[in-house]
């Protein structure tokens, strides 16, 4: 049975922009009355520094657009940013798009047909059978069920996969006019733009993808939402998601781990989606991990956001540039449903020539 492994992966995000000068330069004057005093004060304690927008507020309005408009604008910016991640992925992976057996598009904030799966394919000259899955609206979460059907492919062909994470949350600023809330205040603080593949073959190096695992707490399913309306999709984002990731992150991870014969004090790498500084704070307390546990998480929040589904890709990649990269990680990532979803890698495959060094360099400034 072939083992699958993460032989490569490629980020791609647009130009950046501060966070204070998203906050001077646009939502200052989109937020008026008792409302901008506190946004002003979400923006200033979001755990973002940084961010970046394929659709800059600053250079260009789009709060008042249509959804037509939107998705219209979505094709025209996602497919080469989707393009340059992938590229990333196969040439750090050392294969061609023509190996790819299978193609898993994750997005959320974006939908068309021929979507980015059928024009990404056509375009990047994978093979006419390369079997394609798109995963919508699973949002911050998706990347990991995406990663686990890539797996159960590479596993069950033993033919490469690849998986890509695209979204554009900077099409989907609210209009000014509309209700104003806290739950679309921290979404307009946190989202950001990005795109991130990951390669998964059949291999005797890279990290070996041991399991995918979720738990799904249905009772909760208001608690995070994501509503197609006449202008974008709308966030909704209750303030209770944390107390109801704290009931129930511990035994997620016990139980993958246990499966698997480890323990917590054996994970060296940890991999946390950043839904908020609230989020990661339960995550560490729940887990009881030393607050460097989760510095990755905390260093990709502060430089890139929330940028949905690529964000735990974003974080892997982090710690795998490291100068001594982990040798057990964690992936967790939460989303609509209320869903826990995560993910153990271990580095080399037993009983294969193990992984040593053979990350690739960073990219230049820009991926």
């Amino acid at each position: 049975m072939a083992v699958p492994v993460i032989a490569g992966l490629g980020t791609a995000q647009p130009p950046p922009a501060a966070q204070d000068e998203l906050w001077e330069g646009f939502f200052a004057k989109h937020f008026s009355g008792t409302t901008r005093a506190l946004a002003e004060r979400i923006f200033a304690n979001s755990g973002v520094s940084r961010r970046q927008a394929a659709v800059n507020p600053l250079l260009e309005d789009v709060s008042d657009w249509p959804t037509e408009r939107r998705m219209r604008r979505y094709q025209v910016e996602a497919l080469p940013l989707g393009k340059e991640a992938v590229g990333r992925a196969l040439t750090s992976a050392g294969l061609d798009a023509g190996d790819v057996g299978l193609f898993v598009v994750c997005s959320c904030t974006g939908y068309a047909t021929p979507g980015l799966d059928i024009l990404l394919a056509r375009d990047l000259g994978m093979a006419p059978d390369t079997q394609r899955m798109f995963v919508g609206h699973m949002g911050c979460y998706a990347a990991l069920p995406g990663l686990g059907a890539a797996g159960d492919f590479v596993t069950a062909r033993g033919r490469p996969a690849l998986l890509l994470c695209a979204e554009l949350t900077s099409l989907h600023i609210q209009p000014a006019g509309a209700r104003v809330d806290t739950q679309q205040i921290v979404s307009h603080a946190l989202f950001s733009d990005a795109a991130v593949a990951a390669v998964v073959v059949p291999g005797d190096r890279g990290y070996a993808l041991r399991e995918v695992a979720s738990v799904t707490d249905t009772s909760t399913a208001d608690h995070m939402t994501w509503d197609v309306t006449d202008t974008g999709f709308r966030m909704g984002l209750s303030p209770k998601v944390p107390q109801v990731l704290s009931h129930h992150v511990r035994g997620l991870v016990d139980g993958l781990l246990a499966r698997h014969g480890r323990t917590l004090s054996e994970v060296d790498g940890w991999a946390v989606h950043p839904g908020g500084p609230r989020i990661l704070n339960v995550v560490e307390r729940e887990l009881a991990l030393p607050p460097e546990a989760l510095a990755a998480s905390r260093a990709t929040l502060d430089e890139h956001g929330n940028c949905s589904s690529p964000t735990v890709l974003l974080i892997l990649d982090r710690l795998l540039r490291a100068p001594a990269p982990p040798e057990r990680i964690v992936m967790l990532a939460f989303g609509p449903g209320l869903t826990l979803y995560a993910a153990l890698l271990e580095r080399g495959v037993p009983g294969l020539r193990p992984a040593v060094s053979w990350w690739p360099a960073a990219p230049a400034a820009g991926g």
